[in-house]
């Protein structure tokens, strides 16, 4: 064994088997064999804490929320609530009125698309974005710039899967009335300036996006310190329900953005000649919520302060370059993003197979990860493949599925030669 291997078996600052004890699903089989969860990227696993949450909801609280006054309609809505106080602590925002509660990245995105954006784009505007977006980053914006006329341009990457910072910069030219970066690639694990690149959209006077959902689950984020202007999030991604996320974004954005969706609990009046809404975040979120959910997401941000947030960058940061290292001793394999501050992800092909069949294979001996285009359709143009193969590491993973996961491997790779 490696230095580097054999650094990366040292004891974490985690109790990681008392933390996998917390994680019901972990403990299961699957076809006869235990379960080696490499798919985060693409959901996380819950835990007890955040199942109970619900369930305790359901049981004891189920009740609309803003829209009575009896008990269970004021212990609905202060849990509701209470979520979005979480939410804003935990990425620290400067006030909880700048937190919109959405169904995820996707609807924040596309809030930021149709309420910001395509009120004030017109022809040769321009909105830019990069190669390595997940197409929530992309195709909104390609659908707001056909309505106006305005364009979306996309800032390249290198081999190792970096954003070419300096050429991204560069094209922050006038016309971009909007710029978009992921935080943390979906596909790659790549973690972008997004500092630097905040810094120099504000000295040109262009609002930036960030997606942060593969960032928030793996690193603390301070909304304020990194100078966006807007910032995504997924709940199901951060240990949370499906159907969860948030939305942060200035106020001023948000006083001057009209409402994306219409209906209840939006409005301040309705009347036959107009309606006047509500402050903002509620202007944005119309109709019933999910309610149950977020009360789960909640009880997730609770789970996180529980643990050390440094200490789980570290584990999962071990977990990367032990696995970086043992897939290097797969004959054939070929990893794509190796940019030198990854996150927890490893995108790869091995030569001669089909990432489909591998990760087929590699379910019948337990190992979950995730074979496709990873909604990345540019990035795999630009790499020139249809598909990869991805694993992707939580801070409740562990050597051992690594040496699994990699001993499987093998083992599927010598079937299909």
């Amino acid at each position: 064994m490696s230095a580097t291997a054999a650094h990366a078996h040292s004891a974490p600052a985690l109790d990681i088997q008392r933390i996998r004890a917390d994680f019901p699903l972990l403990s299961r089989s699957v076809h006869g064999k235990p379960l080696v969860y490499l798919d985060n990227a693409n959901t996380s696993q819950k835990p007890a804490a955040v199942i109970e949450a619900m369930d305790a909801h359901y049981r004891l609280h189920n009740a609309n929320v803003s829209r009575a006054v009896h008990q269970l309609g004021e212990e609905a809505t202060l849990a509701y609530e209470g979520a979005r106080d979480k939410l804003a602590r935990f990425i620290n925002a400067p006030s909880r009125n700048e937190l919109v509660l959405t169904s995820g990245t996707t609807q924040a995105i596309n809030l930021v698309a149709y309420s910001y954006a395509l009120p004030q784009l017109k022809p040769g505007d321009a909105i830019l974005t990069t190669l390595m977006e997940h197409h929530a980053n992309i195709v909104p914006w390609q659908l707001v710039a056909q309505r106006s006329g305005a364009t979306v341009k996309f800032a390249p990457i290198d081999d190792r899967g970096e954003l070419d910072v300096e050429r991204y910069i560069a094209m922050l030219t006038p016309e971009v009335k909007l710029a978009c970066v992921a935080h943390v690639s979906n596909v790659l694990g790549t973690v972008n300036p997004v500092r630097e690149i905040a810094r120099e959209c504000a000295r040109r006077g262009i609002p930036l996006l960030v997606d942060g959902s593969q960032a928030v689950p793996h690193r603390p984020v301070d909304v304020q310190a990194l100078g966006c202007d807007f910032y995504a999030m997924t709940g199901h991604k951060m240990l949370g329900p499906t159907g969860t996320g948030a939305l942060w974004a200035k106020r001023a954005h948000l006083d001057a953005m009209p409402p994306f969706f219409g209906g209840g609990d939006m409005i301040r009046q309705v009347r036959v000649d107009g309606t006047t809404f509500a402050d903002p975040p509620h202007k944005f979120e119309a109709g019933t919520p999910n309610i149950a959910g977020f009360v789960g997401l909640g009880a997730a941000v609770d789970y996180y302060h529980s643990l050390d947030l440094e200490a789980i960058h570290a584990w999962e940061q071990q977990l990367l370059a032990y696995a970086t290292e043992r897939l290097h001793d797969v004959p054939g394999l070929k990893l794509f993003g190796e940019a030198a501050e990854k996150e927890p992800v490893i995108s790869f092909l091995i030569e001669g197979t089909q990432s489909t069949d591998l990760a087929t294979l590699l379910d019948l001996e337990g190992v979950a990860v995730r074979s496709g285009h990873h909604c990345a359709h540019p990035l795999m143009q630009h790499y020139g493949v249809p598909a990869t193969l991805r694993a992707s590491m939580a801070f409740y993973n562990t050597m051992e599925e690594i040496d699994v996961f990699v001993a499987a491997l093998q083992k599927v790779r010598k079937l299909l030669m």
